[in-house]
């Protein structure tokens, strides 16, 4: 396969290229999407087969950071292959230079001027959603009673010395009478976390504010976020809030555990690295969480995102620590089947350079869209209160419901 790359000066947004169909990973107006899955791939082959893909001689070898992409579903278990899919069309935003789209094809004749315009047009022209009333119910899929025994039994265990920490999950199910719209379930998400990492990717879409890793060049970047507190709309409520959550033995002691992991992970693979020494606190519409900056410089040969995902996922932030002994614990109390709630969802190059997400607040919809089921979680200490850690799960759940449910 072959492909054409060129700038672009119409105007256009990535939530419109993807529509609810397509594939989308943005965060403030900067990302990729993408439309018409060409082919996927497996996780052994991707970064060869990307490298496989040539230039047109129609294509502009000028521009910075474009050419083809593969978007990425990494699973929770470190165990099961990520998912990697090729589109036959990617349109790509960045803060530094002008649009561009990249058109894949089979021969020279594929990637014509007409039939170039005629993607272009095709993917950056429809009608927006079209609202319409739909019912629903609301109904845990993990009973209530089991996540509460599930983090005492966690909690017990951390105060046994048996591990440091272990996130526990819950999952509901948002049943509804007619497919859900998925393109405008975007729509309201950019609406109101548009500073987070908004993806759709298959079956999952979602608004993550934690970035597990990003490489550009020889930059690496990661944010990793634990301990959380609600926030109610009220300033002088979530300042007190933020404050409380800052001065939190129990949530410094869940963040520091994820610092940690992070750094002594992506050391090794860089000449130096740097982050905040103190954590702040990062706000999105419905809760707050602390968060810590890290930059790093990659050694030369510098390291592709990938690999770097595959080292840190899943990090403490929702998996536990140490890694193994969290993960078996979480699968014998849990009882969710997380999928790729947990894991990552992204994008790569052929440079090995890329984004990936912790994929969190998200829904994985049905293939009728007409269930939508939605994870949350929080990290289990000693000093965990099973009624606080359920309300914190509610507080997480409200950034999918407030954009999914619309009577």
């Amino acid at each position: 396969m072959i492909f054409r790359t060129a700038t672009l000066t119409d105007q256009f947004d990535l939530n419109t290229v993807c529509r609810g169909d397509g594939y989308l990973f943005v965060r403030d107006g900067v990302g990729v999407a993408g439309r018409d899955a060409l082919q996927t791939v497996s996780e052994r082959e991707a970064m060869t087969f990307l490298q496989s893909l040539t230039p047109s001689r129609l294509s502009d070898s000028t521009i910075a950071d474009s050419g083809p992409i593969l978007f990425s579903l990494v699973p929770f278990s470190p165990s099961q292959p990520a998912e990697f899919i090729l589109p036959r069309i990617v349109f790509r935003k960045t803060e530094d230079h002008v649009p561009t789209v990249t058109l894949i094809g089979e021969s020279e004749d594929d990637l014509t001027d007409d039939k170039l315009e005629i993607a272009i047009t095709t993917a950056i022209t429809a009608h927006p959603p079209r609202p319409h009333s739909n019912s629903y119910r609301v109904a845990p899929k993990t009973a209530v009673g089991h996540y509460l025994d599930a983090v005492v039994q966690t909690r017990d265990a951390v105060r046994a010395g048996v591990i440091q920490k272990a996130v526990i999950a819950r999952d509901i199910e948002v049943h509804a009478d007619d497919p859900i719209d998925v393109y405008a379930i975007l729509l309201r998400l950019r609406a109101s976390f548009g500073s987070s990492y908004r993806y759709c990717v298959n079956n999952i879409i979602g608004a993550s504010p934690e970035l597990l890793v990003s490489v550009h060049g020889s930059t690496v970047r990661s944010h990793p976020l634990a301990g959380t507190a609600p926030r109610t709309g009220d300033q002088v409520t979530d300042t007190r809030l933020a404050e409380e959550l800052v001065a939190s033995t129990k949530n410094q002691i869940e963040h520091r555990i994820v610092i940690d992991m992070v750094h002594d992970t992506l050391l090794p693979f860089c000449s130096y690295l740097d982050w905040e020494s103190e954590p702040s606190v990062v706000t999105v519409a419905n809760v707050q969480h602390l968060g810590t900056a890290i930059e790093g410089a990659l050694t030369d040969p510098s390291s592709h995102v990938f690999s770097l995902v595959r080292a840190l996922c899943p990090t403490p932030a929702l998996g536990g620590h140490p890694s193994a002994a969290a993960l078996t614990f979480i699968e014998k109390v849990e009882g969710v089947n997380r999928g790729y709630y947990g894991g990552a969802v992204g994008y790569m190059d052929a440079n090995g350079d890329g984004i990936f997400a912790v994929t969190i607040r998200c829904a994985e919809m049905s293939a009728d869209k007409r269930i939508a089921r939605l994870f949350a979680g929080g990290g289990i200490v000693a000093d965990s209160d099973p009624y606080a850690e359920l309300a914190e799960t509610q507080a997480k759940f409200q950034a999918m419901l407030s954009a999914i449910v619309r009577p």
